[in-house]
């Protein structure tokens, strides 16, 4: 495949059979994978240190940082929960603790009401697939690319998955940004690394 005409109906595709796949893995399976996942996360965060933190609030059997993102917000790290302000824009982080009065937006998803913007050091991003350079497949809206191309300091882009959806490749284009690391039940990879 070269061109993106033959790319875009392929990576829908994917994404249906990985988001099938991913739900079908069932309820404890998951959980049983992201136990393994969450002291793995920990320790980078712990490596990174970073004072700022964007996450996402699961979706479709996603991995679920909550718990994680509590915690984090407990011992003084900024917390930020994601929403989409307009169509093909970046995305707004929102500052969030726990409690804190929520909306619902886009796909349901609830995010922070009050506005208090915050542009996070790193980001927790959720996966449907991923490849062997660390490009990854999401939901198709380009929401996490265009917001890390916005920021002028470029935040830790730490992609979240399940090894089921490990992909060859993804036929990166233009457009689309490598995490700095890739955290799965398998651990903790970066793609530099091979």
């Amino acid at each position: 495949m070269k061109t993106w005409e033959e790319i875009r109906p392929w990576r829908k595709g994917q994404r249906e059979a990985l988001l099938r796949a991913r739900v079908d893995a069932g309820t404890e399976t998951r959980k049983g994978w992201s136990a393994v996942m969450e002291p793995a996360i920990r320790s980078l965060l712990a490596e990174r240190q970073p004072g700022s933190v964007g996450f996402y609030w699961p979706f479709k059997g996603e991995f679920d940082p909550r718990n994680l993102a509590r915690e984090l917000s407990a011992a003084g790290t900024t917390m930020a929960l994601p929403t989409v302000v307009q169509p093909k824009s970046p995305l707004e982080f929102r500052r969030w603790t726990p409690g804190i009065e929520m909306e619902i937006g886009v796909y349901n998803i609830p995010f922070p009401k009050q506005r208090d913007i915050v542009e996070p050091e790193l980001l927790l991003v959720p996966l449907v697939g991923f490849d062997a350079e660390g490009y990854r497949l999401g939901y198709g809206g380009g929401y996490y690319d265009r917001t890390i191309a916005s920021y002028a300091r470029r935040p830790f882009a730490l992609g979240i998955g399940f090894e089921l959806s490990r992909l060859a490749t993804i036929y990166p284009q233009p457009h689309d940004l490598a995490m700095d690391a890739i955290v799965t039940e398998a651990g903790v990879w970066r793609p530099a690394e091979g």
